[in-house]
């Protein structure tokens, strides 16, 4: 049982990594909120010292009253919304086929979990190039071979395409807790219901279901916090062009387009409350499952 001295001893060696983390965190947002009342231009020459003109709530206005606001909003939870939905879906198939016993189940595990690791830039040029270039493209032979003309992904069906980038890349995170999950599961409970001639999808429904609440939880609100901010894939495959402009790159353009930071900083904090929003309704709608 810990004593007195030996909690105030773990709180002493705690305080410096919890005062790096705080401060990592706080002073970011309190220099974007600083920046988001000011106008701020460095590349035109601006600099801190010389003092920024406070615009009040200038840049806030301007950037909700942009005519691709409420869109790029749209376009972010349409993405992470379709993303989600994939990995999901996708994921727990995926989870009991690799908790099934098969020859080289070891290295199919790694290949399932291999596109995780690789980088989101790497991975949107190999889908943009290798894949879904119209001309060239694997799946533009594909197309041919079956006597059909092929589309150009990233133009006709840009949304899409960027939703099924990332959810290649997601994928293998997905598929990797609720696996855990699965192994946890109770043997005896199938075999019980088995025994009494319960069918395979009364089993999965009513049995396997409900144990990956908590795993499916989990997965939902780590990749959200994440998919929140999808930049990269965007920025290397179409630019932010054919309806694909995401609230994040928005930011981005509005930064480079204007050279103004406090433009840009108040478009940041729309995006954080974009995101506390978006974390408060999963977690009062998937979140009670933690508690289960």
């Amino acid at each position: 049982m810990a004593t007195k001295a030996s909690r105030s001893a773990a709180r002493f060696m705690m305080a410096p990594a919890v005062v790096l983390l705080l401060g990592w965190m706080l002073v970011p947002l309190i220099m974007t909120l600083w920046f988001s009342f000011t106008k701020y231009l460095p590349l035109r020459g601006d600099s801190i010292d010389r003092g920024l003109d406070w615009v009040g709530f200038a840049n806030y206005s301007r950037f909700l009253s942009s005519s691709s606001f409420w869109p790029s909003v749209q376009t972010t939870l349409v993405m992470v919304g379709g993303v989600l939905l994939i990995t999901l879906v996708l994921g727990i198939l995926l989870a009991i086929l690799l908790d099934q016993p098969m020859w080289g189940q070891g290295v199919v595990r790694i290949l399932v979990i291999a596109p995780f690791f690789v980088m989101p830039t790497v991975s949107a040029l190999v889908w943009k190039n290798m894949l879904m270039d119209p001309v060239n493209g694997i799946f533009a032979h594909l197309w041919r071979f079956f006597g059909a003309e092929p589309v150009a992904w990233l133009q006709d069906a840009s949304l899409s395409s960027i939703i099924m980038i990332v959810s290649w890349q997601w994928l293998p995170f997905a598929t990797l807790i609720l696996l855990t999950a699965i192994q946890s599961l109770d043997s005896e409970q199938l075999e019980a219901a088995e025994m009494d001639g319960a069918p395979v999808l009364k089993r999965f429904w009513f049995i396997v279901l409900p144990h990956l609440a908590r795993a499916i939880t989990i997965v939902v609100l780590i990749q959200t916090i994440f998919l929140l901010s999808i930049f990269a894939e965007i920025f290397v495959t179409t630019g932010g062009a054919f309806g694909t402009r995401t609230l994040t790159y928005l930011i981005f353009q509005r930064v480079i387009d204007s050279q103004n930071i406090g433009l840009g900083s108040a478009g940041g904090v729309y995006a954080i409350i974009l995101a506390n929003i978006v974390a408060i309704f999963l977690m009062r709608i998937v979140g009670k499952n933690l508690d289960a």
